[in-house]
């Protein structure tokens, strides 16, 4: 997952259990004129400390608002603020990976936690991941993945999201026979029944033609009659003039993949297709970027974390950290800033020093030299151009990073 997501998500999970808006808990701690509430999540108790939850839902206590109440008067608030209260707040990001499927699935148990869920979808739009392979995935309620289904921006591909909801759908009906060709006319509509309430939020009309066959058509009895007429009609004759209501693709931002038949694909949620096949275009010293299709490189993804500016460089020759301080000659190698967002024109910069090209230390991680380098874990650092044609940022000196990712490129 990204480097430091889930200290950020940590950061960010924790101002919104202070914020206290929709807290559905009040913890009054203390005797008498000394008494003082705390407000909480119950999804958070829930995990955080079983005994209080235990306490939260023996409580009947509740005020005009709907709040439970537990009333803790041999507590001193001295005690509690000291070592319960940091110890409820203090979400680490280690439990915090290991639990937001089920504070997400929580959230969605009581109608007063809006901003929780909320905040999470924010979240799985972007990391998909999170929930649809979370071992946690087949327990979510219906308006759950509803709502993550819903969203122009979750960052997956429609053939994928067609597979999750069939694999919830089943989940959900542990009678259905394993294998599909098994099934009968009660089976299909069982599943139908199950995903009444997802059916329509698929983008069917951004599907391509193979996945179509191969996802769709399997299960074309939990599809209406007519909206299927009109996915094969679409896919055939896209101007064919149809009933069925078209929905816009998803704005899938980094793995955008095309909607018809593209032979090379990649896996990243930082780049997509094109930006893939200019950097192949730049290994091969092409003046003009190859076309899509004829991408002679495969990219294997080999380690994954996240960043607003897409900036990066090209070892042809590999990393070799059992050296100090020891350079490496190429001619090949180069930097670059990808075109993105209010990013007009990608920025190749090509060796100029080959004797410098590339710095081998084992306490950095790779180094381009003081062109570009990695300084620490979550931090770049470029000086300028020493060893490189061109500047690739407007600024030098040091930079935080939200993500990276290492690809393994070689001929397909």
């Amino acid at each position: 997952m990204a480097l430091n997501f889930y200290e950020n998500l940590s950061s960010d999970f924790i101002k919104l259990l202070e914020n206290g808006d929709e807290n559905n808990i009040i913890i009054e701690v203390g005797e008498s004129s000394m008494k003082q509430p705390f407000k909480a999540h119950s999804t958070v108790l829930c995990y955080r400390c079983p005994y209080l939850y235990d306490e939260f839902k023996k409580s009947t206590i509740s005020n005009n608002d709907n709040i439970r109440i537990i009333q803790k008067p041999q507590i001193s608030a001295k005690i509690f603020d000291i070592i319960i209260k940091p110890f409820l707040l203090k979400i680490k990001s280690s439990w915090l990976k290991l639990n937001f499927s089920k504070i997400y699935n929580s959230s969605f148990q009581t109608n007063n936690l809006k901003a929780l869920q909320n905040y999470c979808n924010d979240i799985i739009a972007k990391h998909p991941n999170l929930i649809f392979e979370s071992n946690d995935f087949n327990t979510l309620p219906v308006p759950a993945l509803v709502s993550i289904i819903l969203r122009d921006d979750l960052q997956l591909e429609e053939p994928k999201i067609w597979d999750y909801v069939i694999q919830w759908g089943i989940s959900q009906n542990q009678t259905l026979p394993s294998n599909i060709d098994d099934w009968i006319d009660k089976d299909f509509q069982i599943l139908k029944s199950t995903l009444q309430q997802c059916i329509p939020h698929i983008r069917y009309f951004q599907i391509s033609n193979k996945n179509i066959v191969e996802k769709l058509f399997p299960y074309q009895q939990i599809l209406d009659k007519k909206l299927w007429d009109d996915i094969l009609k679409y896919s055939l004759a896209p101007n064919t003039t149809i009933t069925s209501k078209i929905l816009p693709p998803r704005k899938v931002f980094a793995t955008q993949l095309p909607n018809r038949g593209y032979t090379f694909q990649i896996t990243s949620s930082i780049i997509n297709i094109e930006q893939a096949t200019e950097i192949a275009s730049w290994v091969d010293k092409k003046e003009k970027a190859f076309d899509i299709n004829n991408n002679p490189y495969e990219f294997n993804l080999i380690l994954l974390d996240d960043t607003d500016e897409i900036i990066g460089g090209y070892n042809p020759i590999g990393w070799n950290s059992y050296f100090i301080d020891d350079c490496s000659k190429t001619n090949d190698s180069f930097i670059f800033s990808l075109k993105n967002g209010n990013i007009k024109n990608s920025i190749l910069s090509r060796v100029k020093n080959a004797g410098g090209a590339i710095f081998n230390v084992f306490e950095f991680g790779p180094s381009f030299n003081g062109d570009l380098w990695m300084n620490g874990t979550q931090t770049f650092k470029t000086n300028g151009r020493d060893y490189y044609e061109n500047p690739i940022r407007k600024t030098t000196g040091q930079f935080n990073i939200d993500d990276y990712e290492v690809f393994q490129i070689k001929k397909r």
